[in-house]
């Protein structure tokens, strides 16, 4: 996409005093040189140009408020004079993956007091003899080169490009987590009062069963007793009824 309609398209009906991050990153520049981006992006803090063919920065518009310029894969070999005159507050460079040869070409952004951060991993230029040495002395007011201190310290999150998380975001996040673990808090309680509720419906149901239990062995000893008030009323087995002396007197008669 052409560089010029990728700006376009970022805006998103914005205007460009509204913009603080513009990321135009593998999008194609006009004959190697910046297009679309003007001095109307007044409050641009961050500007990103990875990988978009460019040769040259001479058309970068001034932007007072620009801290992040990342440059890296582009085939840019010097020119920086524009840089130390339209981004006077610029506090993070990165030129990794440039032209740059010699030392020279780095002059220019001796011009930027505020610089603390400066990258040229895979230029030529980090291959010559005492490059280190030679870049912080170049320019005293760098923090870290690709990276790293003048002691070979890396730098951290704060001191380097950041997390890309600011304080508000850190403190929604902090709060969404939060809410979370109070929410599986609120889970957990559920949980173990369905699985109290659980328990004494079983307890019911085992009372139940005892009752029951109970109930059919007083039935079954009923029946018993029935059985033997039966026997007891009828007369033994196998014994004879004893005859009625006037029943024998009534025989003799006839």
């Amino acid at each position: 996409m052409e560089m010029r309609k990728r700006v376009g398209l970022e805006l998103r009906h914005r205007s460009p005093t509204e913009v603080q991050e513009l990321v135009l990153d593998n999008c194609r520049s006009c004959e190697g040189k910046i297009v679309g981006i003007t001095e109307e992006f007044s409050n641009l803090e961050l500007l990103s140009l990875i990988n978009v063919g460019l040769t040259s920065v001479a058309d970068i518009p001034k932007l007072d408020k620009l801290k992040k310029l990342e440059l890296s894969d582009n085939r840019i070999s010097g020119g920086l004079e524009v840089l130390a005159e339209r981004l006077v507050n610029l506090t993070h460079l990165n030129l990794s993956g440039n032209k740059f040869k010699d030392i020279s070409t780095l002059e220019p952004l001796k011009k930027l007091p505020q610089l603390k951060s400066l990258d040229l991993f895979n230029c030529e230029v980090t291959n010559l003899a005492d490059y280190r040495e030679s870049i912080f002395k170049l320019l005293p007011q760098l923090t870290y080169l690709d990276g790293y201190d003048i002691d070979d310290c890396e730098a951290s999150d704060s001191d380097g490009e950041g997390d890309g998380v600011d304080d508000d975001d850190e403190e929604v996040l902090e709060g969404e987590s939060e809410d979370f673990e109070e929410e599986e808090e609120e889970d957990e309680e559920d949980v173990v009062a369905e699985d109290d509720d659980d328990d004494e419906d079983s307890g019911d149901d085992e009372d139940g069963e005892v009752n029951g239990d109970v109930d059919s062995e007083d039935d079954d000893e009923d029946e018993e007793d029935d059985e033997d008030d039966d026997e007891d009323s009828s007369p033994a087995k196998g014994e004879k009824r004893k005859r009625d002396p006037e029943d024998e007197d009534d025989e003799d008669d006839d």
